[in-house]
């Protein structure tokens, strides 16, 4: 997100925004885990290994997005932390 289309948001929008992300982060985080712990549980108990290895490359790739998301919300924050002063 570029610094200009946050200066041309509304604050309400960008509080919308930031409450989108956040929920959007919390359910990621909660099917990532579930994802991370199937497959720690079928590395572990099932003798076929090789299918639980997809979807644990599925989970590390999409861990990427989290990042993303976090970066995105220190941006909505700061600008409403300026707009505040």
């Amino acid at each position: 997100m570029k610094n200009n289309d946050l200066k041309n948001k509304t604050t309400e929008q960008l509080q919308a925004n930031l409450n989108l992300i956040k929920g959007i982060s919390i359910v990621l985080i909660i099917a990532l885990i579930l994802l991370v712990g199937i497959t720690i549980y079928g590395f572990i108990t099932k003798d076929n290994k090789s299918v639980f290895i997809a979807p644990f490359a599925v989970a590390i790739s999409c861990s990427a997005i989290l990042l993303t998301q976090s970066m995105t919300m220190k941006k909505i924050k700061a600008e409403l932390n300026s707009r505040k002063s």
